[in-house]
């Protein structure tokens, strides 16, 4: 499930992620994304949000989806710097982050390492 609010950064993380063969359910904002993980009967295995979105930040998205949808995964992607995140607590160092702007390497080698971590 991947989550951004920005347009262009979705559509191109979305093909991104399509092209390496993951099925992936795109939302531009958390009521959306909290929306799309209740009606898809199928298993989400992970969750890529931007951080800093308005209305719902990453973090709130990503502490609902856990509390319904236990085991899920989750990364976390953002333009700010991880102190400036970290001084706003969003983040506790213990979430992958992806700076943006990334290549097409290093968010599938990321998604790849939160998928496969145990």
């Amino acid at each position: 499930l991947l989550v951004e609010d920005e347009p262009a950064v979705r559509a191109i993380t979305l093909r991104m992620l399509e092209r390496a063969g993951y099925r992936v359910l795109a939302a531009s904002g958390g009521a959306e994304a909290l929306t799309l993980a209740r009606d898809h009967s199928g298993p989400i295995a992970l969750l890529v949000s931007d951080l800093v979105m308005p209305e719902m930040n990453g973090r709130e998205i990503a502490d609902e989806l856990v509390r319904r949808r236990p085991g899920i995964r989750v990364m976390f992607i953002s333009g700010y710097a991880e102190s400036t995140l970290g001084e706003r607590g969003l983040v506790e160092g213990r979430e992958q982050l992806l700076s943006k702007p990334f290549t097409r390497e290093s968010l599938t080698r990321m998604v790849r390492a939160v998928l496969d971590a145990h």
